[in-house]
């Protein structure tokens, strides 16, 4: 169970950009963030996956407080979030295989980094992965750079679970993708959830996905949290207060 209370990030200068926010997030489900561009969508995902600091508040991730336990206590449960950008960077010129591989390798010892081993667990964890997201028969046939890009996509976060994530975040992951491809990525989020546990957090500025798709909905205006919704769809009030 991951659970934040009174999260609140304030830029240098002082403003507040998220303020006082609480939540919960249950294994193997799938929350939806929506707002409008501008309501901290992204800086709420950027603080969950600890890539920006919090000025105060609560984050406990199985327990522990990842604010009062220190460095070592966030660098272990760091190793359990993966945080997929909105425009990953890829290795272009490599295969799907060679991606989510050399994204393993970036979790392993120095020796095995300097040298370029790779086991042949770490090898099976990767196509499994790749079947996983659909990308099997195509994981050595071709370089990303000839992938569409819901194909990108799939293995954008691939790579990002790799390694068992217990807790992915994705910042709009379906933004510039046509209406199918769109879908399709988010039904693979969703699979993940349901087969593998993995707690799916997801910024979207498309309500209809995340009515069809999310277990929950959370919605952002001005940096708070104004709808915690669950199990349904958004009323017509609470669209208007979105907008």
């Amino acid at each position: 169970m991951i659970t934040i209370s009174g999260l609140t990030r304030k830029l240098p200068q002082g403003k507040s950009v998220l303020q006082d926010i609480h939540g919960q997030l249950a294994p193997g489900t799938f929350t939806a963030v929506v707002g409008t561009s501008g309501s901290g969508k992204s800086t709420l995902l950027r603080c969950l996956a600890l890539k920006e600091p919090w000025a105060q508040g609560e984050y406990r991730f199985d327990g522990k407080d990842l604010i009062k336990g220190g460095p070592l206590v966030r660098l272990k449960v760091r190793r359990k979030i993966a945080y997929l950008e909105q425009k990953p960077i890829l290795h272009e010129k490599k295969t799907a295989l060679k991606n989510v591989l050399i994204g393993a390798i970036g979790q392993v010892s120095w020796l095995r980094r300097m040298t370029g081993m790779v086991r042949n667990d770490d090898y099976m964890d990767a196509m499994d992965t790749l079947e996983a997201v659909g990308l099997l028969d195509s994981a050595k046939k071709q370089p990303v750079e000839k992938m569409s890009g819901g194909e990108r996509q799939r293995v954008a976060v691939a790579r990002a679970i790799a390694h068992g994530a217990e807790l992915l975040v994705a910042d709009e992951p379906v933004s510039g993708l046509d209406p199918h491809s769109a879908e399709e990525i988010m039904a693979m989020l969703k699979k993940l959830c349901q087969e593998r546990g993995t707690t799916v957090v997801v910024a979207l500025h498309r309500l209809e996905l995340a009515e069809k798709f999310a277990d929950q909905i959370w919605g952002l205006d001005d940096g708070r949290l104004i709808l915690d919704v669950r199990g349904r769809r958004l009323t017509l009030a609470e669209k208007m207060r979105l907008s």
